[in-house]
């Protein structure tokens, strides 16, 4: 077996010491009063050499990995996706390494994603924590390694956390609906626990109570029924002598199987039912009838996310902080003003 390449044996090339290298390679040659031409001679040996660094010895020493740990929910779902690549790029701006995996709202894969990151050393957290993770959190407050909360949080455990108001959000879109004139307005949400959830399904009930409209239409489905579930939801809704004449779908993955429903039942958007989403997708510039959706602020929240946590990592008696971002109520064909019948 090829013998790896040490800093010593580059040294030996260059004609210089091990500790010397060791400053050019960790980039702080500045520091050390390095020649700009011995720095690069440094690196092209380093280079020929196929020199590989020790993390791990480096992470042991400095006690820090330069590593962050991400945890999503569903890495597939192009929300979560993008949340990752954000981080992912304003980490690397900071000189960090992103590890991430998808806890795929399976709270026994979501606590064993934290040991295997926590595990790696990794220098702090960034979670989009699952259903029923709260012990989870409060353990990890007892743990060194900082942490910030995105998208979804726990209002009773105080931590560092990015969000939006969701409530506002779902009452923007419902009062957007009713000044299109529609009258029965129905929501399709995820049958959860999860705070933010729970935020766009009240946001949802208090604006059609202001505005004096129809009783909630309120239809609710699984995670892990969303096919079969949103489309008995869609049928309950339709059905009748007076169905809904819009529905808002609590987030993109609902509201992508519901457009694959109504589409087959032959409703016609707008002019039948108008839709709104929450979160955005490609797929909704597809769709014959483009999808007015609440945008969340990803890149700012992804930023804000690392921004956070860096602080954390540099000062540990850094308090909790909790950032609120706005969102945009994107308004397309979908939910355009009903025409008088």
């Amino acid at each position: 077996m090829k013998k790896k390449t040490s800093l010593k044996d580059i040294a030996q090339e260059a004609g210089v010491s091990t500790a010397l290298v060791s400053y050019v390679l960790t980039n702080k040659e500045e520091k050390a009063r390095v020649g700009q031409e011995m720095a690069k001679k440094i690196r092209k040996i380093a280079s020929r050499l196929n020199y590989q660094p020790n993390h791990i010895a480096r992470s042991l020493k400095s006690g820090r990995s330069d590593t962050i740990g991400l945890i999503v929910a569903d890495i597939s779902n192009p929300f979560f996706g993008n949340i990752a690549r954000t981080i992912e790029d304003e980490a690397k701006r900071n000189n960090y390494t992103v590890i991430f995996g998808s806890s795929d709202e399976n709270l026994e894969k979501s606590g064993d994603l934290i040991n295997v990151l926590l595990n790696r050393q990794v220098d702090g957290l960034i979670l989009i924590p699952t259903e029923g993770s709260e012990q989870q959190i409060k353990q990890l407050q007892k743990q060194p390694v900082p942490f910030v909360l995105i998208d979804r949080y726990f209002p009773q455990i105080p931590v560092s956390q990015i969000g939006i108001n969701n409530y506002q959000a779902s009452y923007n879109a419902i009062t957007h609906l009713v000044k299109t004139g529609r009258q029965r307005i129905g929501m399709i949400a995820y049958k959860t626990a999860l705070y933010h959830i729970n935020e766009r399904k009240r946001g949802y009930t208090e604006a059609l109570a202001s505005h004096s409209q129809q009783p909630s239409l309120m239809k609710l489905a699984r995670y892990s029924h969303i096919r079969e579930e949103t489309r008995q939801a869609i049928d309950q809704l339709l059905q009748g002598r007076k169905p809904a004449d819009a529905v808002f779908f609590a987030t993109n993955s609902l509201a992508i199987e519901g457009l694959k429903y109504i589409n087959e039942l032959g409703v016609r958007v707008p002019e039948d039912l108008a839709v709104v989403s929450f979160d955005e997708s490609e797929a909704f510039d597809l769709y014959y009838s483009p999808i007015t959706f609440i945008r969340q602020p990803i890149l700012e929240m992804g930023n804000a996310a690392v921004r956070l946590l860096l602080e954390h990592i540099k000062d540990g008696d850094k308090p909790a902080e909790n950032v609120c971002i706005d969102t945009a109520l994107v308004i397309r064909q979908s939910s355009n003003r009903q025409k008088k019948k």
